[in-house]
């Protein structure tokens, strides 16, 4: 059972009951991420979450993480290009814990000096990680060959001149901005009556007005490319092709497509560069959905006297879905294996608590799972055979990293 509240300082809640299990998990979603940033505070949302856990006026770092480990619990964090989420999964008989302590970061976090340049270092660790992971660091130089200059192509790490930048006085007027209680949701799954949204509300009490917050600008789609010389073994590629908003009422013809494409081991990318050929380890493809925008990806490494024949063997696979078009084979294994996908995801509460989030969140709605069941089972051939006219020769970007 689902039950929704919003306070009247406009903090929305949300907690789907979960009697057969024994766990918890909440979420502190905030609509913060890269896409809200300037150029000059790259990376600043993705700061703040790490700051979160660096020590508050009731306990310190070291203290943050014995309340959860104490008790067998987990505590986490991430930053997207659209959102910030701080979430923790407990016992059912721990979630008053979890989100007094939750809260307290959320509110209470000092923000030190000295805890935030050894942070910093973190994460310029992080940035150094990532830019050793050429089939890591692929996926933004493709964001940045397609977005170009719109807060999209940003990384969400940021720079690490801007990281180095960052003071404290920066990050408390960012969060003061951003983390408002209109701005933000919790979400809760598992063995929790809707009576614990009361205790969510005491704990999440921020009475600050909501700011001007920036008008999103929607992106267009370039057909660019971004081309990296590294000191790499194998040569790394990445297909874009304009998707769809996270809104748009296609959403399951493009994931099915998706599934068909590169996004199963059955997929035409999979079948056909892996195992048929054997010249890729991986090779697959996802849809990447925004507010007012979308991204299809198709990624690929293989041996770098390769690359050529990778990407004109890719090209011929899409070019045979325009003249094919999509066999009913396969869009009905597409749609059960999509039903799969989310029915065997649901019975995990961090998977329920961060669907709920989304849904609040990006659509404000909360479709049953038997009206999205159904609405699966009406993607058809029609439909998709006409969204598969994104992805023709000319409309793509993309980014390459190769020693060559």
């Amino acid at each position: 059972m689902l039950h929704r509240k919003q306070s009247k300082n406009g903090l929305r809640m949300v907690l789907e009951e979960m009697t057969s299990v024994r766990s918890v998990t909440i979420g502190i979603w905030i609509e913060a991420g890269s896409r809200y940033e300037s150029p000059q505070l790259n990376g600043i949302s993705h700061l703040i979450e790490h700051m979160l856990f660096k020590g508050t006026e009731n306990r310190n770092a070291q203290e943050i993480a014995e309340a959860f480990d104490a008790i067998g619990g987990e505590v986490n964090a991430f930053t997207s290009k659209e959102y910030t989420c701080v979430y923790a999964k407990v016992l059912d008989t721990h979630k008053e814990m979890a989100i007094q302590v939750l809260a307290d970061m959320l509110h209470g976090s000092l923000f030190d000096p000295h805890e935030l340049e050894r942070e910093k270092k973190v994460v310029l660790e992080e940035i150094n990680m990532t830019e050793d992971m050429p089939d890591d660091i692929i996926h933004d130089l493709l964001s940045e060959a397609v977005y170009v200059d719109h807060p999209l192509a940003y990384p969400i790490l940021g720079s690490k001149e801007n990281v180095s930048s960052f003071t404290r006085e920066d990050l408390l007027a960012y969060k003061k901005r951003y983390y408002t209680p209109e701005n933000m949701v919790v979400s809760v799954a598992g063995n929790a009556d809707k009576s614990f949204l009361d205790k969510v509300e005491g704990y999440i009490d921020i009475n600050t007005n909501k700011g001007a917050l920036p008008q999103l600008q929607t992106p267009n789609f370039h057909v660019n490319q971004i081309r990296k010389t590294k000191q790499v073994e194998q040569a790394h590629v990445c297909l874009g092709y304009e998707g769809i908003p996270v809104t748009h009422r296609d959403m399951y013809h493009l994931l099915v497509l998706n599934n068909v494409l590169g996004g199963s081991m059955s997929s035409r990318l999979f079948q056909e560069v892996r195992e048929k050929l054997g010249m890729a380890y991986a090779i697959f493809s996802y849809h990447q959905a925004f507010m007012d925008s979308g991204l299809l990806t198709i990624y690929a490494g293989t041996a770098h006297q390769q690359l050529d024949l990778v990407c004109e063997k890719m090209d011929q696979i899409i070019q045979k879905l325009h003249s094919e078009g999509i066999h009913e084979k396969e869009l009905e294994n597409g749609r059960e294996q999509l039903k799969g996908i989310l029915m065997l995801s649901l019975e995990s509460t961090n998977s329920k608590m961060s669907r709920n989030a989304r849904n609040e969140l990006l659509l404000n709605r909360h479709p049953s799972l038997d009206e999205t069941m159904n609405e699966i089972d009406q993607v058809n051939q029609k439909k998709m055979n006409e969204l598969i006219d994104r992805f023709r020769q000319g409309k793509s970007a993309s980014a390459i990293i190769t020693s060559k």
